[in-house]
């Protein structure tokens, strides 16, 4: 295999498959491997360009690959579609994933490290804690609304909701032991989003490009956090309009025979950062727009209806 010019594998949990092409674009590596072959097979392989689809484990593979001396290139799945042929099988994904690796077009994923990864990690994590208590809310205060107990909107005002039920006398003894360990759980729940929230001030803290992102108006700690792991290299972009459209915030274009038809945004990239630019970039817009009405008096031109003058509250967990 001296003559093998670059090789691109499928990956899961138990089983890779391998498609390598050489200078004249002639296959001459098709394999399946199992997992405990697949590093043992490029150990014996000279430095060459070694392709994966950028999924689960692929930065780890990664990794191990770029210990070994191979040029690792990850690309994203839809990149990888594109030249697949009839069919869906693992040699087929592998022979797409290796032409897709071979144009000059194809934008690549850069390795993750593991710092980077842990950081990654501490993110999904708040994320998931904060899923989990929005849904602990909705369901307390619907249980409660059975029983004619309502409460004011705000995460704050759960904890009073629980105490005017504790002392509703005519909620039965059941529903009010039920509505104790929902209390016992929102108690708990919050004092772990707090630590991990603590816990990543602190590596923001200790972070000098993050801090550095921070200071953007509308970046948070958790923006600049996902601007460091997950945007590219800013070279790739000659432009802000280009990160936009890498981001999927520029209009998806569907024109024809000179007729420009322009529609929602592309929702390309990733979909978490997307979110929380854009939730900061909005707080800050409509912050400024009541901002210049308080300041120009009251004849000032408001905002129609169906817009905001105050800025979406953030709670007191909220980093973002």
């Amino acid at each position: 295999m001296d003559d093998l010019t670059r090789i691109f594998v499928d990956t899961s949990k138990q089983v890779f498959q391998l498609h390598g092409v050489n200078s004249h674009e002639e296959p001459v590596v098709r394999r399946k491997l199992s997992r405990g072959q697949f590093l043992a097979f490029f150990e014996r392989l000279r430095p060459t360009l070694v392709g994966l689809e950028a999924c689960g484990s692929s930065h780890y593979w990664g990794q191990e690959l770029m210990r070994l001396g191979h040029d690792v290139r990850l690309i994203s799945p839809q990149h990888v579609k594109a030249y697949l042929r009839r069919g869906k099988n693992d040699a087929a994904d592998a022979e797409a994933g290796c032409e897709a690796l071979g144009r000059p077009r194809t934008r690549f994923v850069p390795v993750k490290d593991p710092q980077n990864q842990a950081a990654l990690m501490l993110v999904g994590v708040r994320d998931r804690l904060i899923r989990q208590r929005t849904q602990l809310a909705n369901a307390i205060r619907g249980h409660a609304a059975e029983f004619g107990v309502v409460a004011a909107k705000g995460l704050d005002k759960v904890a009073l909701l629980l105490d005017r039920v504790a002392d509703d006398e005519t909620i039965p003894e059941l529903a009010k032991a039920l509505f104790a360990g929902m209390g016992e759980a929102w108690a708990s729940l919050r004092e772990e989003i707090k630590a991990i929230e603590k816990t990543f001030l602190a590596w923001h803290r200790q972070n000098a490009l993050t801090r550095r992102l921070a200071t953007i108006p509308a970046v948070g700690p958790v923006g600049a956090c996902l601007l460091l792991i997950k945007a590219p290299d800013p070279a790739a972009f000659k432009t802000g309009r280009d990160f936009s459209a890498w981001i999927g915030l520029t209009p998806k274009d569907h024109s024809t025979a000179g007729k420009q038809k322009l529609g929602g945004i592309t929702r390309a990239g990733d979909e978490r950062l997307r979110a929380t630019l854009v939730a900061g970039a909005t707080a800050v817009t409509l912050a400024l727009a009541g901002r210049t009405a308080e300041e120009e008096g009251p004849k000032a031109r408001r905002p129609s209806l169906g817009q905001q003058t105050r800025p979406h509250r953030l709670e007191d967990d909220d980093l973002r």
